[in-house]
């Protein structure tokens, strides 16, 4: 759910070549905070996808050794980060089994984001690369997507029964991502920490 300084209806933008660049200010506040805990930063979600309409809030996925909720929860509250309180920010299944996660929201008068902190190698952390991914690599899946997610955004603007509508239909897209990363060899993309920058996709 927004906090009370998140704008709650759903608005969907065309693409906007702003949002790599949106990324990366926050991935390096985030790796300055984390610092070797963190393996990778990854651009995730819609606005990762070049050409794909999306809202106007950017993605991030930390992927940790572990997640410590208590360590994490400080080391980012120090810069700012709010910790998302509700059931489904702490966990979500993915491909089966559960997977433990943190969601923040940003501090206040921020670049609206979500930053997912995800165990490097779950299959959740899995789930949003090769959803950014498979829809990066077909074009008809992307306008596809893209023209759901705008109809969607116009019937049913409150965030919450947006979300709720939109989950079973990613679902079916992943049945065809998983078909496209079985045919195409699809890798995680590897991220290890550098002394000198943060590791980004």
């Amino acid at each position: 759910m927004p906090f009370a300084d998140e704008v709650a209806p759903v608005a969907v933008l065309e693409h906007q070549p702003r949002w790599p660049v949106d990324f990366e200010r926050p991935a390096g506040e985030l790796y300055n905070a984390l610092g070797s805990e963190a393996h990778a930063f990854d651009h995730v979600g819609s606005t990762s996808v070049p050409g794909l309409a999306a809202k106007d809030c950017v993605d991030i996925q930390v992927r940790v050794a572990a997640v410590q909720e208590a360590r994490q929860v400080g080391l980012l509250a120090a810069i700012g980060f709010c910790c998302r309180p509700e059931p489904w920010n702490r966990a979500e299944v993915s491909a089966g089994p559960e997977c433990r996660k943190l969601v923040f929201a940003p501090p206040v008068g921020a670049r609206r984001c979500n930053v997912h902190l995800r165990r490097e190698g779950d299959p959740n952390c899995r789930y949003a690369l090769l959803f950014r991914d498979y829809l990066r690599a077909d074009e008809a899946a992307r306008r596809q997507w893209g023209a759901f997610k705008r109809r969607l955004a116009h019937s049913v603007p409150d965030l919450l029964d947006n979300g709720q509508i939109k989950a079973p239909a990613a679902e079916i897209l992943m049945i065809a991502a998983e078909r496209w990363a079985e045919a195409t060899g699809r890798q995680l993309p590897p991220g290890s920490p550098a002394p000198h920058a943060f590791p980004v996709t």
